[in-house]
C-alpha cells in the first residue's frame, strides 16, 4: 500500500479569479502556479493579505501550500487564495471555523465589475445632458 499523506483542499473565488489550494503537512513553503510566492506577487501587501488565515490560526509553518490560480488581476487572485486557504484550514480542523468566521475569512466577496449598459458610457455614466 502506498504511503498516503493527508492533504486538504480549498477553492476560493474573488472577482474573476479562481484559486485551487492544496495544503499538505510540511515546512511552510507556499508556491503559486509553480512559482515562489515572492516571485509571483509584486506587492508585500498582497502576500500579507493571502497569509492572514494562516497567521490568525497560527499555522504559518505547519503546511506546504500549492496554489493554482487563474483569471483576474493580482488583487483578485490574492483574495481568492485567501478564501481557498481559509476553507482548506477548516477541512483540516473544524475547530478553526469560528475563529475564521469571526474574522470574515470564510465569506465569499461577491463584488464583481458591473456590466456596461447600452446608451451609457460605462455601467452607469450617462451622456452629458444639454437643456437647449
Amino acid at each position: 500500500m502506498a504511503n498516503t499523506v493527508a492533504s486538504y483542499k480549498g477553492l476560493g473565488r474573488r472577482k474573476t479569479s479562481i484559486a485551487r489550494v492544496l495544503m499538505t503537512p510540511g515546512t511552510g513553503k507556499i508556491t503559486v502556479n509553480k512559482r515562489e510566492l515572492n516571485e509571483y506577487f509584486p506587492s508585500v501587501f498582497l502576500i500579507q493579505n493571502l497569509q492572514q488565515p494562516l497567521v490568525l490560526t497560527e499555522n504559518t509553518s505547519k503546511f506546504d501550500i500549492a496554489i493554482k490560480v487563474i483569471g483576474g488581476g493580482f488583487q483578485g487572485q490574492s483574495g481568492a487564495i485567501r478564501l481557498g486557504i481559509a476553507r482548506a484550514l477548516v477541512s483540516f480542523d473544524e475547530n478553526l471555523k469560528p475563529i475564521l468566521k469571526k474574522a470574515k475569512m470564510l465569506t465569499r466577496d461577491s463584488r464583481k465589475k458591473e456590466r456596461k449598459k447600452f446608451g451609457k458610457y460605462g455601467a452607469r455614466r450617462s451622456p452629458q445632458f444639454t437643456k437647449r
